[in-house]
């Protein structure tokens, strides 16, 4: 059976339990189960630490997992990404005392607290700064107040953290990050692992578009269909009114409401919304 490694609670148990229950996979009730036995699927399920999971997968105890991209940079571990969840989005950023301006150049030399000595550790070499990295579990933003940090490196969403602790972010995104799924490093890919992975960009790309139907007459449709051109091409049929047809088209969810007001605008009639649950594309 496959093995695969999902969060056991945190920001991303929640939405990894889901989008998996959406691709087929049968998920654990009982918060408290540490293995869960899909035998319609042939896969085996472990609810672990969402830190520890690059390790188990990297070290080969596991096929595959999902875990943050940047907890699998902050591990080290012989494991590589595998596909984008597109949900459980972070940011991490450099933040420094707000009553100086920094430059990231100003790091060198520095104490740098965070909770992910080796992502930020990772980054610096990259940037060929040398710094003495701290590594913190918790209230990093309170790290240079008390003396143990010169500046930062932590999750930054709206920044209101930072600035109530008299920080200020500079420099650009150490990472953008968000739910992975990961196996090991030169490791040949199983056919159960390349189902899941395959299910899985069918929910993912579910989620990012819907179906959209409406009614044109003939005469628009070139312009209708530039604004609805589909992956490939919209679907074009004929309706009882030889003057009209019918045009169904994939359109990414976040642009819905816009395109439907130009559809309107240009004529179009019974503008139709369908979310879409899963696809092969």
């Amino acid at each position: 059976m496959l093995r695969i490694a999902v969060p056991n609670k945190g920001s991303l148990a929640e939405e990894s339990i889901a989008i998996l229950k959406e691709a087929g996979y049968r998920q654990r009730t009982d918060s408290r189960d540490l293995v869960l036995i899909d035998n319609d699927n042939s896969v085996e399920f472990y609810y672990l630490r969402p830190r520890d999971i690059a390790i188990y997968v990297g070290s080969g105890e596991l096929e595959a997992g999902i875990t943050g991209r940047d907890l699998l940079i902050d591990s080290a571990a012989s494991a590589e990404e595998r596909l984008s969840l597109n949900f459980g989005a972070s940011t991490f950023r450099f933040a420094g005392p707000a009553d100086r301006e920094w430059k990231i150049s100003d790091i060198a030399g520095k104490r740098v607290a965070t909770a992910y000595p080796g992502l930020v550790n990772h980054h610096l070499a990259q940037l060929n700064i040398k710094a003495d990295v701290v590594r913190l579990d918790g209230a990093v933003e309170s790290s240079v107040r008390l003396g143990v940090a010169d500046l930062i490196a932590d999750v930054v969403s709206t920044g209101n953290t930072l600035r109530q602790a008299g920080l200020k972010i500079f420099g650009d995104a150490i990472l953008t990050s968000e739910a992975v799924v990961i196996s090991r490093k030169d490791a040949a890919i199983p056919a159960e692992l390349e189902i899941l992975i395959r299910r899985l960009q069918g929910v993912v790309t579910a989620r990012m578009y819907v179906l959209l139907d409406y009614d044109i007459p003939k005469t628009l449709v070139d312009r209708a269909c530039a604004i609805t051109p589909g992956l490939e091409s919209p679907t074009i049929s004929p309706l009882q009114n030889a003057d009209w047809v019918a045009v169904r088209a994939m359109v990414k969810r976040k642009e819905t409401n816009d395109v439907m007001d130009e559809l309107w605008a240009l004529g179009a009639h019974g503008i139709l919304v369908t979310d879409i649950h899963a696809c092969r594309l």
